[in-house]
């Protein structure tokens, strides 16, 4: 496996990138510390989607989100339908955020877990492997936050609560990964590996950056599945 050599720019440009995320997730994060929220999973939702959505989730939260924190004077009418569609895929893109950082750091501490998973048998490049793991932890994670959301909203048990959490995010997390995968994939295969001569690893900001924007795929992948899922009454309008 070849290092790729990186331009300049695009390192600068990586990042910063980051670090203004960084900034907007840590912004959020303080000012829900201040305001919580009154559905407290959106207190970890909202810093975490900034992590991708940078100074446009800032927008979004600002907008829809900041309203319904504690002690905020604001307008008490209904969300327009598409924000609450954008809330629903945060909320799972949440979930895929976490995931993602989780599952790619151990596999790069511990490469075993991607021999695990199919590197060396059932695929050559190790980025597929960790891509089940990604998959795996994103979908445990949106299960959990779902279900956070569910069992306060519909006051239901705790299995059921848990098999409403897998029924309202099993096509979201789904179709937010293969929009996600895709575009990285095509980052790293089409544009990294053919311009710069390797893929990015997962401790360089170029890898970071390309996901960033690949995650913003995955909002728009997750987005059209959203708006069913809740039209269906099969996932909570937030």
């Amino acid at each position: 496996m070849h290092a790729p050599s990186f331009p300049d720019w695009l390192h600068a440009l990586s990042t910063i990138s980051l670090l203004i995320a960084a900034a907007c997730a840590l912004w959020i994060a303080i000012d829900v510390a201040r305001h919580p929220q009154k559905m407290a999973v959106m207190n970890f939702v909202w810093p975490l989607t900034a992590l991708f959505g940078s100074v446009v989730w800032v927008a979004l939260y600002y907008a829809f989100g900041r309203r319904k924190g504690r002690g905020i004077d604001a307008p008490g009418e209904e969300l327009p339908f598409w924000a609450s569609v954008a809330k629903g895929a945060s909320h799972c893109g949440a979930g895929c955020t976490l995931g993602d950082i989780i599952a790619e750091w151990s596999a790069f501490a511990m490469p075993q877990i991607a021999v695990w998973f199919g590197w060396h048998s059932l695929f050559g490049e190790k980025i597929f492997a960790v891509w089940i793991v990604d998959y795996i932890v994103a979908f445990a994670l949106g299960i959990a936050f779902q279900y956070f959301t569910i069992k306060p909203m519909r006051d239901v048990s705790a299995g059921e609560g848990i098999w409403a959490a897998v029924k309202a995010d099993f096509l979201s997390i789904t179709s937010w990964q293969v929009g996600m995968y895709g575009l990285m994939a095509l980052i790293q295969f089409v544009w990294f590996r053919p311009s710069y001569g390797g893929l990015a690893e997962v401790a360089t900001p170029e890898f970071w950056f390309a996901m960033q924007i690949a995650m913003l795929a995955g909002f728009a992948t997750a987005f059209p599945t959203n708006w069913w899922l809740i039209r269906k009454g099969l996932k909570e309008k937030m």
